[in-house]
C-alpha cells in the first residue's frame, strides 16, 4: 500500500499530464508497492477534483468485461470508473485526435437508468426493472499512463479505467424488446469492418455487468441515480485510431449505428 502523500502526488501527476500532454510511465513500475486499492483511491481523488471544479458524475463504466479486454490488461476481473459529464461527446461532431494521448475504440451497449439502484444484493432482474432503455455506444479508450509491457489493471484503474470519452447513439431500445445477450455488433473504420462480436462476451450478459458494478459500488455507499449512463464494457478487442479515421459501430436488433470521426 502507498501512503496518502504518495497517492496525492500521483493524482497531481495525472492532472499534470493533461497540461503537458506527456503520459506517465507505468505506475506499477514507478511505485512497486502500489496495490489495486491504491489505484481506486487515486481514481476517486482524481474524480473528486473534477467534481470540485464543476464537473458532474453522469455515469459509470465497467471495463475489462470480456476475455479479449482482460487479456489486453493482464487481468482476470473487471474494473470500473465514474464518468463525468464532460467526457460525453456528441455524435456526428468531429473529434480532435490531439485531445487524446493514445486513443482506441470500443463498441458497447449503454444502459440509461430509470430509477436508483444500490447494492449489495442486486440481481440481474433488479437491473432490468431499474433500466429505462439501452443505446449503442462508442467508448474512446485513452491512456494517461502510457501503455507498455507489464501494464496491468492497477495502471488502468488509477487512470479512470482508461476512459477518454463516450459517444452515445440516439436510437433507444427497451430491454424487453431485444435479447441483449445476442446483440451482434461490428466496428467499421473508414468503411472496413475491423472487429465483430456478440454482447454475450460481456460477462455472459451486459445486464450482469450492470449488476456487478451496482454491487461493487454499493460497498462504497454509491448508488446509480436516475438518468445516469452505465457503460457495460466492450465485447471485442479495442484497436487504435488516428486523425482521419471515421468510425461506425453497428448493432443489430434495432439498435442501429453510432458514428464519430477524428480530425
Amino acid at each position: 500500500m502507498l501512503d496518502e502523500i504518495t497517492r496525492t502526488r500521483i493524482v497531481d501527476d495525472l492532472e499534470g499530464a493533461y497540461r503537458t500532454r506527456a503520459p506517465l510511465p507505468l505506475l506499477t513500475r514507478t511505485y512497486p508497492g502500489i496495490e489495486v486499492e491504491d489505484a481506486y483511491r487515486i481514481q476517486e481523488a482524481f474524480v473528486a477534483r473534477r467534481v470540485a471544479g464543476g464537473a458532474r458524475i453522469a455515469g459509470y463504466k465497467v471495463g475489462l468485461t470480456s476475455k479479449p479486454m482482460q487479456e489486453m490488461a493482464g487481468s482476470d476481473e473487471p474494473d470500473f470508473s465514474a464518468v463525468t459529464d464532460g467526457m460525453f461527446l456528441p455524435e456526428g461532431t468531429p473529434i480532435s485526435a490531439a485531445n487524446f494521448f493514445d486513443p482506441m475504440i470500443e463498441i458497447e451497449i449503454a444502459f440509461v437508468m430509470k430509477s436508483a439502484l444500490k447494492g449489495p444484493g442486486i440481481l440481474p432482474v433488479d437491473v432490468i426493472r431499474a433500466t429505462d432503455f439501452v443505446v449503442p455506444a462508442i467508448e474512446i479508450v485513452d491512456f494517461r499512463v502510457a501503455r507498455a509491457p507489464g501494464m496491468n489493471i492497477i495502471d488502468t484503474v488509477a487512470d479512470l479505467a482508461a476512459c477518454g470519452g463516450v459517444v452515445l447513439g440516439a436510437n433507444p431500445r427497451r430491454l424487453e424488446a431485444i435479447d441483449v445477450r445476442r446483440v451482434q455488433g461490428s466496428i467499421l473504420r473508414n468503411g472496413h469492418v475491423e472487429q465483430e462480436g456478440e454482447a454475450s462476451a460481456v460477462l455472459g450478459n451486459p445486464v450482469t455487468a450492470v449488476a456487478w458494478l451496482a454491487n461493487k459500488l454499493g460497498g462504497f455507499g454509491v448508488a446509480f441515480e436516475p438518468g445516469q449512463v452505465i457503460l457495460t464494457g466492450s465485447f471485442v478487442r479495442a484497436f487504435p485510431i488516428k486523425a482521419g479515421d471515421e468510425i461506425v459501430c453497428r448493432f443489430d436488433q434495432g439498435l442501429g449505428d453510432v458514428a464519430t470521426s477524428f480530425v
